[in-house]
């Protein structure tokens, strides 16, 4: 018999959510075969079964919370379909279990009404503690298992209503699911709210915008995008312009490439730019290593690798630890012009927007001329007025003036 752990994935990573079983109770499994994954507040993991066998027991269901080094499954020696695993209909008759049980402080009450309820063994647990009968909670699963989540849901509700005090029950009010839809945020979801509004709380952000005539980079890429790809087999994009423009503006004012560490200034001697990318369970920012030694076809093979292997959730930690500056690009959406916030103790992020054509002075004469706002979001603390405006400053000449770029490179 092989026990199936949560294994160490990353020093700050204690805990994770089951996403998906890849295998059921029963099926064969190769040693090193793929059968559940994990998900993080940072990634998605894959975990492995270290034996062959056969899966015997599911010890944690999709959605539940489970701690590093926790039993999860259990495998055993064999070669066909392993015995049915005390199924549901098997343990009909839980009264004699439940008798037994003579501990005082909180009664034990699982199915008073003597039909079998389908449910994890974090909801068992957290039913038996707080005395709440299985069979009275209204699972959200539509196949009518029941969770952690709904136990504790049914444990909220009845609190709120016997109590004389009316402010503080609404706030807890039961939803009418008629009118609103309940949707749990996920782990990920539920780390980025942390996250940034730790930021907001521990610095002192502040904004400061600018604007950039994009009319000479579109023009050379539109020039040399073909040829670039010829010589490199790479998109020539945006993005490379981006981040050329960035690293050039961070060695001019490196202190929008520190950080804060107790009363000390940490002032990084290198440029790990970090992206964000927009996937379906939020927003990530994997890091493009050594930025400033990357040249153009380099940087756009690295945003492209990074952001789909963000979408196919294979990213690793390896991936997202570190970064001195961000930039995040709210112009794919549409923005027009955005605060953006910055990430973790990075003292700065960029914010880049959608392009607009708007009349604009150009030698006192008024043109038609493709725009796009800048913002620099920044941490006060450490960065001065000047240096922010100085910093955006330089980004937008240096894309004004695309050539002088490669003077950078």
């Amino acid at each position: 018999m092989a026990e199936i752990k949560v294994p160490e994935l990353a020093e700050s990573i204690t805990e994770g959510s089951i996403a998906q079983w890849v295998k059921k109770v029963g099926d064969r499994i190769e040693k090193g075969e793929f059968i559940v994954e994990l998900e993080t507040d940072k990634v998605n993991a894959e975990i492995i079964s270290e034996e062959a066998g056969v899966l015997t027991q599911i010890l944690a269901e999709e959605g539940d919370t489970v701690l590093v080094g926790q039993v999860i499954a259990v495998v055993e020696a064999g070669e066909g379909a392993a015995p049915a695993p005390a199924a549901p209909v098997e343990a009909a008759s839980p009264a004699p279990q439940a008798a037994p049980a003579p501990v005082a402080a909180a009664p034990v009450v699982e199915e008073t009404s003597g039909e079998r309820v389908i449910a994890s063994p974090a909801a068992r647990k957290l039913a038996r503690e707080k005395g709440i009968d299985l069979a009275a909670v209204s699972p959200v699963d539509p196949q009518g298992r029941v969770r952690v989540q709904d136990v504790a849901a049914h444990g909220t509700a009845p609190v709120a209503a016997p109590q004389a005090s009316p402010a503080a029950p609404k706030a807890v009010a039961a939803v009418d699911e008629s009118r609103v839809t309940v949707e749990k945020m996920s782990r990920r979801r539920q780390t980025i709210a942390k996250r940034l509004l730790e930021v907001k709380q521990s610095t002192a952000m502040l904004t400061t915008f600018n604007e950039v005539d994009m009319t000479n980079v579109m023009a050379l890429r539109s020039r040399k995008k073909d040829q670039f790809f010829e010589s490199t087999g790479s998109k020539l994009g945006f993005m490379s312009f981006f981040t050329k423009a960035v690293v050039a503006a961070l060695k001019k004012y490196p202190y929008v490439n520190a950080q804060i560490a107790g009363d000390e200034i940490h002032l990084n001697n290198f440029f790990d730019i970090g992206v964000a990318v927009s996937t379906e369970e939020g927003l990530v920012v994997p890091v493009v290593r050594d930025a400033d030694r990357k040249n153009f076809a380099e940087i756009e093979d690295s945003i492209a690798d990074l952001a789909k292997k963000a979408r196919d959730k294979k990213l690793g930690l390896a991936d997202l630890q570190g970064g001195s500056f961000t930039i995040t690009n709210g112009g794919v959406f549409g923005s027009l012009m955005s605060t953006p916030i910055m990430n973790g103790t990075q003292a700065g992020i960029l914010g880049m927007h959608t392009i607009k054509k708007r009349p604009v002075e150009v030698n006192g004469e008024v043109e038609i001329r493709p725009m796009m706002y800048l913002a620099l979001s920044y941490d006060h603390r450490i960065i001065d007025g000047k240096d922010s405006v100085g910093f955006l400053k330089t980004i937008k000449e240096l894309l004004e003036n695309p050539e002088d770029l490669l003077l950078n490179s």
